[in-house]
């Protein structure tokens, strides 16, 4: 990517709209275009179409979502279809309309079946069943990923979806119920600490393993395959089977590469936050999938590799945390 391109990053404001703008900035790229939810609804195909028309961008991080844990998808599923398919589809619409170069798409790793052969190879898309918990938003990220490879092969666009992990770090949303799992326990370990409290019950049996990538790391990936030159970018789109030879979506998956079980988590963050009780879980809440590691060989092979530690991320955004719990409190 040219420095002096303008590059549009929908969602600018969210856990991974704002890591893309600091990883941007920090590498010396200023013409960045944003706008906030009350400045443009992406839902609404006529402001998008406006928006496009008159900044004309010349490369899209397409991170625009509602998003989610497990209490919220199964309290708002059809908002997370609906919003998430609007969206998404005005936004690379658009690109389309208005030449940008290169669009990156992000969606995440709950696309994938909820019994995926481990570690999860972005060839195993469309070989199962979902995960009901998040069915509706990962059926969208799914639609957006086949939107990218549609207007990339009928129209010759350089569109890419990447697929990151469960991500974590500064920005997170940290709402009681709406929150993912790490900035949840974060905010349950810190009340727990602050009150006194002998015991912190977390959702679930503890046994389901889950990768997660810190939010700075997932931005420099996606910076990092937009800044591939055109003929190394190239081949990342035009994407065949490593198992028979078939056309496949232009789609990578973002990870750490290793995973934690939801009890080795809990301690964890228990122990980050200074939280000394007892740590209980409740078996008749959801466990979601049993396990999700995706595999990370491709991305890999293009040079990059995740760095940040699981517990120095945890710090991190638990300073974070710290920052904003008035706002959150």
């Amino acid at each position: 990517m040219d420095r002096s391109s303008k590059i549009y990053v929908a969602g600018h404001r969210g856990l991974v709209g704002s890591a893309l703008m600091l990883e941007l900035r920090e590498r010396g790229y200023t013409n960045l275009a944003t706008r906030s939810r009350a400045e443009l609804d992406l839902t609404n195909e006529a402001a998008t179409e406006a928006f496009f028309a008159t900044e004309q961008p010349r490369y899209v991080f397409l991170a625009a979502a509602k998003v989610g844990g497990i209490v919220a998808n199964n309290t708002y599923p059809a908002e997370f279809i609906r919003e998430n398919l609007a969206i998404q589809t005005n936004v690379i619409h658009s690109a389309w309309q208005n030449g940008v170069k290169r669009l990156l798409f992000l969606g995440s790793s709950c696309i994938y079946p909820k019994f995926s052969p481990q570690p999860i190879k972005e060839e195993h898309l469309l070989t199962g069943s979902l995960e009901q918990t998040n069915r509706p938003y990962a059926i969208a990220k799914i639609a957006g990923i086949e939107t990218c490879w549609s207007y990339n092969r009928q129209y010759g666009t350089r569109y890419l979806a990447v697929m990151p992990t469960n991500l974590y770090g500064p920005g997170d949303n940290y709402h009681p119920e709406n929150s993912h799992v790490i900035p949840a326990l974060i905010r349950k370990f810190d009340h727990a600490k602050r009150n006194g409290e002998a015991k912190v019950v977390v959702w679930g049996t503890g046994t389901p393993r889950r990768e997660f990538l810190y939010s700075r790391d997932m931005a420099a990936a996606c910076v990092h395959l937009m800044s591939l030159s055109d003929p190394e970018f190239q081949p990342v789109i035009d994407t065949t089977s490593e198992t028979d030879g078939a056309a496949e979506p232009p789609l990578i998956n973002i990870g750490f590469g290793t995973d934690v079980t939801i009890a080795e988590l809990a301690q964890l963050v228990g122990e980050v936050v200074g939280f000394e009780g007892k740590i209980v879980f409740d078996p008749s809440k959801p466990d979601g999938t049993p396990r999700k590691l995706t595999d990370v060989s491709k991305l890999d092979r293009l040079g990059w590799r995740a760095s940040t530690e699981l517990r120095i991320g945890l710090k991190q955004t638990y300073q974070d945390f710290l920052a904003t719990e008035i706002e959150v409190s």
